[in-house]
């Protein structure tokens, strides 16, 4: 199943863009991509797990800057500021996080650097992502390392800047942070159902409850998956728009539902999480699959003419670390929380 992973990898990291299939090099590299790419190459179970592992984390070494951000685009050999955003710097601290438990000695010393680099920017992110994101890589480091216990008081600080976004912006009939719904909504409440996993903070998990609700009886309204479509997003008061539709919001939801199972151990969340799975699969709008069994890649979106033939970095690595952790909990895997893309 890793086929087009390896493709569209080469010495310096996962290629951002293909046409079709064929990876294009001109287009760069991302560390937005490559910190995804590092979470589901550690958990490979797969010959290629070491290789591929110590090429991702070195791309986000080498983009990272004394400072402690990182410079998310490469062109050409050289880091570009172009595409910074606290986003990246949010995925590329949770990557960090994870990859700092590796049982690969040279990822996790790399990892803890990466992270100790970053702490003071990753602390001060404002944007609601980032923050999840963030969020997310503090209870992975609380929950596995006693050392970073003392972290305890930063995370805490950061749900309830989610939980004061809801309760400034919700309404009986809009159960969300914002006045619109955009991109890996569902990073959101993911990251309040971990904070609650080792906080046992009912109020947060109040908050996560409400808004992965209100996602999921958006999306799931016609009996399978339906992604806010990127053509306007879907701004308060109006409808939802269906197209186009991105593999990546689909894994944003499949893992939402799967942390929320872990930290609650309620079986719905399970079988939302395989009603999201099989939009990959064509339980979808247009009854199309987004895998391409031949190539093993992802088309880059489902489209009102069909899907977009492009199978890039972004759609891969969000299928793939969404079927890995799904099938690790299907398999009685233990994990009290789970990384976002």
């Amino acid at each position: 199943m890793y086929k087009h992973l390896l493709r569209m990898t080469d010495s310096t990291g996962i290629i951002q863009f293909s046409d079709k299939s064929r990876p294009l090099k001109s287009s760069g590299y991302t560390v937005d991509d490559n910190a995804r790419a590092l979470l589901v190459a550690i958990n490979m179970k797969d010959k290629e797990r070491e290789k591929l592992s110590r090429i991702y984390a070195s791309f986000l070494e080498q983009a990272q800057e004394e400072s402690g951000i990182w410079n998310n685009l490469k062109l050409e050999d050289r880091f570009v500021p172009v595409l910074n955003s606290e986003d990246c710097i949010g995925r590329a601290f949770m990557a960090a996080s994870f990859a700092a438990n590796s049982d690969l000695e040279d990822i996790k010393l790399a990892s803890q650097k990466m992270i100790l680099k970053s702490m003071k920017k990753a602390l001060n992110v404002q944007s609601p992502r980032a923050v999840a994101y963030v969020l997310l890589g503090l209870v992975y480091l609380i929950n596995n390392f006693n050392f970073y216990s003392a972290l305890y008081p930063a995370a805490k600080d950061m749900a309830n800047r989610l939980v004061k976004l809801y309760e400034e912006c919700h309404t009986n009939s809009w159960q969300w942070f914002e006045e619109k719904l955009t991109y890996c909504n569902a990073l959101l409440p993911h990251s309040l159902f971990a904070f609650y996993a080792i906080s046992n903070d009912k109020k947060v998990l109040e908050v996560a409850r409400n808004t992965l609700r209100f996602l999921t009886d958006a999306l799931f309204k016609r009996g399978y998956l339906n992604i806010v479509g990127n053509r306007g997003w879907w701004q308060k008061e109006s409808e939802m728009p269906l197209y186009d539709q991105q593999p990546v919001d689909a894994a944003s939801v499949i893992l939402a539902c799967l942390q929320a199972f872990l930290s609650t151990g309620e079986k719905e969340y399970v079988l939302k999480a395989k009603v999201a799975y099989d939009w990959y699969w064509g339980k979808n709008i247009n009854e199309i699959p987004l895998i391409n069994r031949e190539t093993q890649g992802c088309h880059d979106a489902l489209t009102p003419h069909g899907v977009n033939q492009n199978q890039g970095a972004e759609a891969l690595i969000s299928f793939l670390l969404a079927h890995q952790i799904l099938k690790g909990i299907e398999n009685r895997e233990e994990m009290v929380s789970i990384p976002a893309v």
